[in-house]
């Protein structure tokens, strides 16, 4: 069994740990979790961001907010580090399994600097996005063993909750959600001070826990069924398409494919699929597409119906599919639909480590990439003497 499997094995306990450390009574990361509630409400100027898989989690979670008429300010920590300057009554939620990235240090520091209020969401709290941030929620699992499974999805978790406790403030919490403006007498001094938290909805993690424990035993059903599908072709086009919460998904898969099976992916907006990239359509090209649990269904399952009947071959993800809309249908436990993101990787991460011994390649070793980017510049190791 590779460590890639036994990463992914291990998952959904992982993610129901995480949900009761966030949010049980006596949960190490509640505190935590309620202090970047309050830094957050308390800022005019939200930024969401990370870097590689962090981004992914990011992005998924970006539509918890923007769902909730609750801006956010989504961007690469790296285009951020470069080409960004901040106002400084600003929040920025800074996302790291490590904390160590060159770019997630050099930004917190930036943005520390410029006067923002840091709040890091990181597995490691040893890093030193953990120890600089000015709140920071730490999610302590065992890191993976090289391919980001667990880290992603307990980091996306975390960022998650803490959209939701943000979100369902009353609206007389002392800002208006999504503006930043605050509408209390407070003074602009008390407006740092961290706010204390509405908990998150009832039953939510009770609801998220009973999902991913289905999830779990979910997988070896999706096992059976990547065994003997003809969907898994090494050395194949892969576009990975995907809306809304499932987004950041999308573009994880594709990353999966990049770093396990070693084969060039892609991945987008299922819309934005259908404005000229449909032009590659043709014979064996693999699709994987992610079906929103409330939003946009029947248009993208005519997505995919068109797509194999043009000749390429799709793979399906979501709830309540139609068993014969896909090549591969993989049927998701009930979950609600802006946390879909939470269980509907798996199936992909299932299939990138079969696609990868299919494929004669290690999916546990990298060839060329740094379990942790520590500086700038370049993509082989630096040899002694040289610049």
């Amino acid at each position: 069994m590779t460590h890639f499997l036994k990463d992914i094995l291990r998952q959904p306990e992982e993610l129901q740990r995480t949900i009761q450390l966030l949010t049980g009574p006596n949960g190490a990361g509640r505190s935590a979790l309620d202090a970047a509630t309050g830094a957050i409400r308390a800022a005019r100027h939200v930024y969401l961001t990370g870097i590689g898989s962090s981004l992914h989690a990011a992005l998924n979670v970006s539509t918890l907010f923007h769902q909730h008429a609750y801006p956010v300010y989504f961007e690469d920590a790296a285009e951020l580090l470069t080409f960004a300057t901040f106002p400084n009554d600003s929040a920025m939620i800074l996302i790291s399994r490590s904390g160590k990235s060159t770019e997630i240090v050099q930004l917190a520091a930036k943005a520390r600097r410029a006067g923002v209020n840091v709040i890091g969401i990181t597995n490691a709290a040893e890093g030193t996005l953990a120890k600089e941030a000015h709140v920071a929620v730490v999610v302590p699992i065992a890191f993976d063993h090289a391919i980001s499974v667990n880290t992603y999805t307990t980091l996306a978790l975390a960022a998650g909750m803490l959209a939701n406790s943000v979100v369902t403030q009353n609206a007389g919490s002392t800002v208006t959600p999504g503006c930043g403006q605050r509408v209390s007498a407070l003074d602009s001094a008390q407006a740092r001070v961290p706010l204390p938290a509405k908990p998150s909805r009832p039953g939510l993690a009770e609801s998220l826990s009973f999902s991913l424990a289905e999830a779990g035993r979910a997988i070896p059903r999706w096992q059976e069924q990547i065994a003997v599908s003809t969907w898994l072709a090494p050395h194949t086009t892969t576009y990975f398409l995907a809306r809304g919460s499932s987004l950041g998904s999308a573009y994880e898969a594709r990353l999966m494919w990049e770093e396990g099976v070693k084969t060039p992916a892609t991945a987008m907006g299922t819309g934005g699929f259908r404005h000229g990239p449909q032009e590659i359509v043709a014979k064996d090209v693999r699709f994987g597409l992610w079906i929103d649990g409330a939003n946009m269904r029947e248009q993208d399952l005519a997505v995919a119906r068109d797509l194999r009947e043009l000749g390429g071959s799709v793979m399906l993800i979501g709830q309540k599919l139609p068993e014969d809309a896909g090549d591969l249908v993989f049927q998701l436990p009930a979950i609600p639909a802006e946390w879909q993101f939470l269980m509907d990787i798996i199936p992909a991460q299932l299939v990138a480590e079969r696609l990868s011994r299919l494929s004669g390649v290690d999916c546990d070793t990298f060839r060329l990439s740094s379990y942790v980017v520590e500086d700038e510049g370049g993509l082989l190791p630096k040899k002694a003497g040289k610049n």
